[in-house]
């Protein structure tokens, strides 16, 4: 135990007990922690560390119910100031802890298709203290290169658009940092209910991003040109004057661009207007997701709104896809009419 951290996440939600995510730079697939301690003498006590930390958020340390071992908690602190996971060491009074392997901590609003990082996630990312920028819309999640996915990226898709209370998702992806390094990181979240003061439920994802090495030494990260024969395709259709996007059929919300983004058209947080469409077009947009769910493809025209806050006239071609056998979403050509 001395030797390592534990990487605990405290998502909160349907888990009565924090798992642990990470014993050092190994990562862990949400394993009790009396499953690690195995039910040893110092379980009670780093319990009671993780709760202190939780409720305080700041770090804590104490020594063993025995006299014979401390126990240290640093908190994981997301966007907002909640703590979303524990850095947790027990070990020899006269021991000093290894140092800790970065982790960044965030979470996604579904109901408001917001995403927010914390600082030790941007860090994390290698990005200027400068350029640092909290929150984002969803779609900002998967654009600008940022992360090389896995063969499960269709899954966590699915958990955005279909996402329900208790749901879970774990993984390794590749992050390609601001100054050119490629780092394998393991990544965990859950969903939960949050009411809000005024009375309102959201669903939240809460997540931890955990740096758990270079990529070319994580043989779980994916390498920096796709592989997967359905990227293959989708790069070798790519073609001038036309934009693909995954959307959400519920919302009509922007998941992610397959190519760079439409220029012009408004869909970042930061943007100075919202994302929308034109409030007249909105049935012909309703209409268009009905025929899409009934047939399988359709196509019309609607405006959008555009970065100045004009309203862009595009043509929209979509086709529904899969994205579990449970999960569908279109996949939406757009060019200029």
């Amino acid at each position: 135990m001395a030797a390592d951290w534990l990487l605990v996440e405290t998502f909160g939600g349907s888990r009565c007990e924090p798992t642990v995510l990470a014993v050092g730079s190994n990562p862990k697939n949400m394993v009790p922690l009396r499953s690690v301690l195995q039910r040893g003498p110092f379980l009670a006590d780093a319990l009671a560390v993780t709760a202190r930390v939780v409720e305080g958020r700041q770090s804590v340390e104490a020594r063993t119910s025995t006299g014979r071992r401390r126990v240290i908690g640093h908190p994981l602190l997301a966007y907002g100031g909640l703590v979303h996971g524990v850095y947790l060491w027990v070990g020899p009074l006269d021991e000093d802890p290894p140092p800790r392997d970065p982790a960044g901590a965030w979470h996604i609003n579904l109901t408001r298709h917001v995403s927010s990082r914390s600082d030790d996630l941007l860090r994390l990312y290698g990005t200027r203290a400068d350029k640092w920028r909290n929150e984002h819309d969803l779609a900002e999640l998967f654009a600008y290169q940022r992360l090389t996915t896995n063969a499960d990226e269709a899954k966590a898709l699915a958990l955005i658009v279909n996402a329900k209370e208790g749901a879970e998702h774990l993984a390794t992806w590749t992050v390609n940092r601001d100054d050119g390094e490629r780092r394998g990181v393991h990544f965990a979240c859950r969903c939960v209910e949050v009411k809000t003061p005024n009375g309102r439920v959201e669903l939240i994802v809460r997540g931890i991003t955990h740096d758990i090495g270079p990529a070319e030494s994580v043989p779980a990260a994916p390498p920096p040109m796709p592989v997967l024969l359905a990227q293959q395709v989708l790069a070798a259709e790519a073609t001038p004057g036309r934009w693909r996007a995954i959307v959400d059929l519920r919302t009509m919300r922007l998941l992610k661009w397959l190519d760079n983004p439409m220029p012009g058209v408004a869909w970042t947080l930061g943007a100075p207007h919202r994302p929308a469409i034109h409030r007249e077009d909105l049935r012909s947009a309703v209409g268009l997701s009905k025929e899409l769910m009934s047939s399988g493809r359709t196509g019309g025209v609607l405006r959008l709104r555009a970065e100045d806050g004009s309203w862009m006239k595009v043509a929209v071609s979509a086709a529904l896809m899969a994205l579990d056998q449970h999960t569908t979403a279109a996949l939406v050509t757009l060019t200029m009419p």
